[in-house]
């Protein structure tokens, strides 16, 4: 009889849900960067409730319909938005820098797996919002030779990482110009 082993699944850290193979191999965004998508999150929450709430008092006003018909729909939209989606979308990120090409896996709805070869790169930016500096983080942005997709996005890094990672890709433009 051909007994198989179990097999390990690897394990994501910060929720204990297995990884997926989208996410295996890949190097995940630096953690702070969960609580940066949060407060983004927290910002768009507090505009849908703005926005829900002017439109219940105008309903109410105009047609004098019930307390909460819109507001109550709309704050639980916003609750789902601070605390389900920002872990989802983190885990969601991920990169690979090889030796020759720069992999980034991003997306919760619809996924993109984007592959930069270091010999299209036209150049690279390393950028910083007053958010991002908080939270000591910075994104990778590669401009590359092409229409479509010619710049490819990497936010969440550590900023020593964003600058070494672009330091390293400089150094293979250059030994490619060589």
């Amino acid at each position: 009889m051909n007994e198989q082993t179990p097999q390990m699944v690897p394990v994501d850290p910060d929720s204990d849900e297995p990884l997926r193979p989208y996410n295996q191999g890949l190097t995940p965004l630096h953690p702070p960067q969960k609580n940066l998508i949060r407060i983004n999150m927290i910002i768009r929450a507090l505009i849908l409730l703005a926005l829900g709430l002017a439109a219940e008092i105008l309903l109410q006003v105009q047609l004098g319909t019930t307390p909460g018909m819109v507001l109550i729909p709309v704050a639980l939209f916003a609750l789902m938005l601070v605390l389900a989606l920002p872990g989802r979308i983190y885990r969601r990120w991920g990169y690979d820098m090889g030796d020759e090409q720069l992999r980034v896996l991003r997306g919760f709805l619809w996924r993109t797996d984007t592959i930069v070869p270091f010999n299209r790169i036209q150049h690279i930016d390393v950028a910083q919002g007053p958010l991002q500096r908080a939270f000591g983080l910075s994104t990778l942005i590669v401009h590359t030779a092409g229409t479509h997709n010619s710049i490819v996005t990497l936010p969440g890094l550590a900023t020593a990482d964003a600058e070494a990672m672009r330091e390293t890709i400089k150094g293979h433009i250059r030994q490619d110009m060589i």
